[in-house]
């Protein structure tokens, strides 16, 4: 199966509304929708409106979340406008409210918009307790595949995964931020800080999206320092305190792949004098962590010794 087919798979064919395993509902239909079909299958109620900002960003969480478990859970949408007798009757005050029954009782809750990794463990705990066990979606497994092979080495594989997720969900933050990073890799700064741009203003925090900023930032302005390397080496081993020198020395290793050595370079001069050019080193020293990411080894080990140089 191809990597499209695996995407594709995740997409049930609709019924016209939001898929098959969701419906919208209302005062009249609601033992039927979810009491009733909740004695087989967990069912999730949302309880929305048209004029709820925070609806708009919850209810297609949802509804993906919904799909991609394939019937172990179902989706019932309730109009709390169309709807306000059983809205009172469930004592909504705010919405969005989402709960959950099984077999015939509420099992559980939540209000407000959550973020879509809290939403997913939110349906897989659902669908564990009707007796499924959800794996991992296509997508997850696509975007899986993709960090992997970036992190061997292969910008081109991963490329290529990154625009398949794409073509399926243009949103995707892990997918954006990843296929700026394998741009990135590959020397096609342009390219990546296009893809870069298509990411919302509201979501450049994301963690995924704040490590390929970090990463396509360095790599811009490592560029001017790539071809001089030679002559930089040459600089501090003449003069061990040329700390300008010693950071564009950095810059160049970091261009080269040089990672490691490009971060001894800077802890160097955090060593030598910490307060050089406004704390310079030190701050190019977290640009380094944010594009390598807070669990890496080179960034886990630099830290330490970062800690040990400033509050010794």
């Amino acid at each position: 199966m191809s990597m499209d087919q695996l995407i594709g798979a995740a997409r049930p064919a609709s019924n016209g509304g939001g898929g098959p395993f969701i419906k919208d509902s209302d005062t009249k239909s609601f033992m039927a929708d979810v009491i009733e079909a909740s004695q087989q299958v967990p069912v999730i109620v949302d309880f929305w409106a048209t004029w709820c900002g925070p609806c708009k960003q919850l209810g297609p969480a949802l509804e993906k979340a919904v799909t991609e478990a394939k019937g172990a859970v179902r989706l019932v949408k309730i109009d709390v406008d169309k709807n306000q007798q059983l809205a009172q009757q469930m004592r909504i005050q705010s919405i969005p409210t989402v709960y959950a029954f099984f077999q015939g009782r509420a099992v559980d809750a939540f209000n407000g918009a959550l973020p879509e990794s809290q939403i997913k463990s939110f349906v897989a705990k659902l669908a564990e307790l009707g007796g499924a066990e959800l794996g991992p979606s296509p997508i997850d497994e696509a975007l899986e595949q993709a960090e992997a092979a970036l992190e061997a080495g292969d910008a081109g594989t991963a490329s290529a995964i990154y625009n398949q997720v794409l073509a399926h969900e243009p949103a995707n933050l892990p997918a954006l931020a990843g296929l700026t990073r394998s741009l990135v890799a590959a020397g096609e700064l342009k390219r990546a800080r296009e893809v870069l741009g298509r990411v919302p203003a509201d979501k450049t925090s994301d963690a995924a999206v704040a490590k390929a900023t970090a990463a396509l930032d360095l790599a811009e302005q490592a560029q001017g320092a790539a071809g001089q390397l030679g002559e930089l080496q040459a600089k501090v081993a003449a003069d061990p305190n040329d700390h300008q020198a010693r950071h564009d020395l950095a810059l160049a290793l970091y261009a080269a792949g040089e990672q490691e050595k490009a971060l001894d370079e800077l802890l160097e001069i955090v060593q030598r004098n910490r307060a050089w050019n406004e704390e310079a080193a030190r701050k190019q020293l977290v640009k380094f962590f944010e594009a390598l990411g807070p669990t890496h080894p080179l960034t886990l080990s630099a830290r330490r010794r970062l800690s040990s140089l400033l509050f010794r």
